[in-house]
C-alpha cells in the first residue's frame, strides 16, 4: 500500500540542453527576462529531489510526515493488516530500493518479512546499521523481553527483545519520534534547523495532549479487560488497566475451543469490562466469549495504529480513539 504526501518533479532530461534551447527562443522573440533567473531557475528545478522514505508501519507514516512534511511516504502495512505477518510484495521491493530511508518497528516485529525486502531490494541506505535503517525499538525500552528464547512456528509470535507493540505507549512514542528527529536532521542537513523547529512544536503539543489523556482516563484506573494476542500491552499499563486474560493460547496462535472454554471459566469467576481485540484480528473468538452466558463485558474492537497517516492530525486522531472508546465501555 502506497501513501504519497508530497510529489517534486523528476527530472530525466538535461537541464543545460534545455536552458540553451529556451535561451534561443527567447532571444528570438525578444523577450527581456534576465538570462540569469531563467538560469537559476532551471538549474534548481532540475536538481530537485524528493526525499522518499519507507515506513513499515502506519504510525511512523504519521510521524514521518509530521518531521518531513514534503517527503514521499510509502507505507508496508495498514491498520486492518497483521504486522508481524506481510507478504514481501513486488511493490514493496520496489518501494524499499527506491528508499532514501526506512522507518521500522524493529524488535522482531517485522522479522518474517523485513529482512526478504532488504536482500531483495539490494538498496545499501536501509540495510541493518546503515544510517537509512531505523529501528524504534532501539529507543525505548520494551517489556517482557525474553532473553534466548527462539521464535519457531509452534511457539507464535515470541520476542527475545520484548513486547515490540510500544507505539501506544504516548511517552515511549515521543521519546521515538525525538531520536527519530535526529536521525533526519544526521541525514538531511540542509533541512536540520526546519527538522528541529518541527521537532519542538510537536513535542510541546504531544506532552499536552499526554496530559489531557491522562486526566480524562484518570476513571480507567483498575479497569479489568480479556484481550487478544498483547497488542496493547503498554496501553494497558499506562492507563493502568488490568488484563486478565489473554484469548490466544499463546502469542500470535489463533484461539483454540479448548483455550476459550478456559477463559470463559475465568471471565465468569472473574468478570471484566470489555473483550478487547485489535482492528487486524479476528473476532469471532471475542464475540463468542461475550454471547456467553455470565459474560456482560461487551466486544471492543480497537485500531492498533493510525487508520489514516496522511492526515496532519493523525496520531492524536487515533489516541483519541483508543482513550474514548475505552471511557464509552467503563462501567460506571
Amino acid at each position: 500500500m502506497e501513501w504519497i504526501t508530497s510529489q517534486n518533479g523528476q527530472y530525466n532530461y538535461k537541464p543545460y540542453l534545455v536552458l540553451e534551447r529556451t535561451v534561443h527562443i527567447l532571444f528570438k522573440l525578444k523577450t527581456v527576462l534576465p538570462i540569469a533567473v531563467i538560469s537559476s531557475a532551471f538549474i534548481a528545478n532540475a536538481g530537485a529531489q524528493t526525499t522518499t522514505v519507507f515506513a513499515c508501519e502506519p504510525e511512523w507514516a504519521a510521524l514521518t510526515r509530521v518531521l518531513l512534511p514534503n517527503a514521499s511516504i510509502h507505507v508496508a502495512t495498514h491498520s486492518k493488516q497483521d504486522p508481524h505477518h506481510i507478504e514481501a510484495r513486488p511493490a514493496l521491493i520496489a518501494q524499499l530500493r527506491s528508499a532514501d530511508v526506512a522507518v521500522c518497528t524493529g524488535g522482531e516485529l517485522e522479522s518474517a518479512w523485513l529482512p526478504m525486502l532488504q536482500q531483495r531490494a539490494g538498496n545499501s541506505k536501509v540495510q541493518n546499521g546503515a544510517q537509512g535503517m531505523f529501528f524504534a525499538s532501539e529507543q525505548v525500552e520494551m517489556i517482557d523481553p525474553r532473553p534466548g528464547v527462539l521464535g519457531t512456528p509452534f511457539s507464535g509470535d515470541v520476542h527475545a527483545e520484548g513486547n515490540p507493540h510500544f507505539h501506544t505507549d504516548p511517552h515511549r512514542f515521543l521519546k521515538v519520534a525525538q531520536a527519530l528527529s535526529k536521525r533526519f536532521a544526521t541525514l538531511f542537513p540542509q533541512e536540520a534547523s526546519a527538522i528541529n523547529q518541527r521537532t519542538q512544536a510537536f513535542s510541546q503539543m504531544w506532552s499536552q495532549q499526554v496530559q489531557q489523556w491522562e486526566k480524562r482516563a484518570a476513571t480507567l484506573k483498575g479497569m479489568r479487560v480479556a484481550s487478544q494476542h498483547t497488542s496493547f500491552a503498554y496501553l494497558w499499563r499506562w492507563l493502568g488497566i488490568e488484563q486478565i486474560s489473554d484469548l490466544e493460547p499463546k502469542p500470535g496462535m489463533a484461539p483454540t475451543p479448548a483455550h476459550l472454554q478456559r477463559q470463559l471459566s475465568l471471565l465468569q469467576a472473574t468478570p471484566v469490562e470489555a473483550v478487547v481485540v485489535a482492528a487486524y484480528q479476528d473476532p469471532r473468538a471475542a464475540k463468542w466469549l461475550t454471547s456467553q452466558t455470565g459474560i456482560q463485558a461487551p466486544l471492543l474492537i480497537l485500531p492498533a495504529t493510525t487508520e489514516n497517516p496522511l492526515a496532519s492530525d493523525a496520531l492524536v486522531t487515533w489516541f483519541d480513539q483508543l482513550v474514548n472508546s475505552l471511557l464509552k465501555v467503563k462501567v460506571k
